[in-house]
């Protein structure tokens, strides 16, 4: 009578998860085993040319932050609101950065390893400021001060250059929104990573009500014909039934920058993210107002 086989506990299936999934980015991982819960911490140490041990949420990192790419050995702790606590253990990381939005959950996490936790969105702070302070941060904490300080002038040029290319376009302000269904969206303010970005590209944002520091509460489509001279940022994803019933829906159609045809959508970008994500907002919003500008000359 053959014997069975030895029953494989929960704990080393994730033992030997974690062992599979870490065992290509332990060399390169910089000076420290980094584990990473937020999203915009995350983006910002990619950019620094880090490969951290963990991180959360990856599959939908990839759909909305895109950039930078998550290298496919880093393994996934699951919900940043619900971490995967004991996979965490077993990883062992040297340090765990968190931002603000996770300071009630420090404690679970100072049981694992040493945390760092970074501002990233507060009230009454400026979010690119903010951003900024996080790579140079970062780049002191990891190990990395003069790539941190690189990756900052070459933002600045970046943004100096779109900034130029749109010194001379048409279009001189715009709404950024997310749709939220076919009557309702969220406008982003001054106070909003993107808004900040507008703004340093020379383009006035069209939505001047206080949104705390992201989007204004959902508001009905209609409040975007308070600035009919301002074209329309869409950020993706569209709401598939806004898709259908776009050519039909009347207010959308009677909008004045529909009607210009000055209404553009972009791809997917982090709004709550970091300086990784102010720059591909800045690359993609700064090509949609370069071709709206086109427009009203044809």
């Amino acid at each position: 009578m053959r014997s069975r086989p030895p029953e494989i506990s929960r704990r080393a299936l994730l033992a030997g998860a974690a062992g599979t999934m870490a065992a290509g980015t332990l060399v390169h991982a910089g000076p420290r085993r980094v584990a990473i819960i937020d999203w915009a911490v995350l983006e910002t140490v990619l950019a620094l040319g880090l490969t951290p041990m963990a991180a959360t949420e990856l599959i939908q990192f990839r759909k909305i932050v895109v950039e930078p790419e998550v290298p496919a050995g880093v393994a996934d702790l699951g919900l940043r609101g619900a971490p995967n606590y004991e996979l965490l253990r077993i990883l062992g990381p040297d340090i765990i950065l968190i931002s603000n939005f996770y300071e009630p959950k420090r404690r679970q996490f100072e049981r694992i390893a040493a945390v760092h936790s970074l501002p990233v969105y507060q009230p009454s702070e400026p979010p690119y400021r903010l951003a900024v302070d996080a790579v140079s941060t970062l780049g002191e904490l990891l190990g990395r001060h003069d790539a941190a300080q690189h990756y900052l002038a070459e933002t600045e040029a970046e943004l100096e250059r779109l900034r130029q290319g749109l010194s001379s376009n048409a279009v001189r302000r715009a709404f950024v929104i997310m749709m939220g269904d076919t009557r309702h969206l969220q406008a982003f303010g001054h106070d909003s990573m993107f808004g900040e970005v507008m703004q340093r590209l020379g383009i006035a944002n069209a939505w001047t009500h206080d949104t705390r520091y992201s989007a204004a509460a959902p508001v009905g489509v209609e409040a975007l014909a308070q600035a009919p001279d301002a074209a329309i940022v869409i950020v993706s994803p569209l709401p598939p039934e806004f898709q259908r019933t776009q050519a039909s829906n009347a207010i959308w159609q009677a909008l004045p920058a529909v009607q210009r045809g000055q209404v553009a959508v972009i791809p997917s970008v982090n709004h709550f993210g970091g300086l990784p994500s102010a720059r591909r907002f800045a690359r993609l919003f700064e090509g949609a107002i370069r071709n709206m500008g086109r427009v009203r000359h044809e």
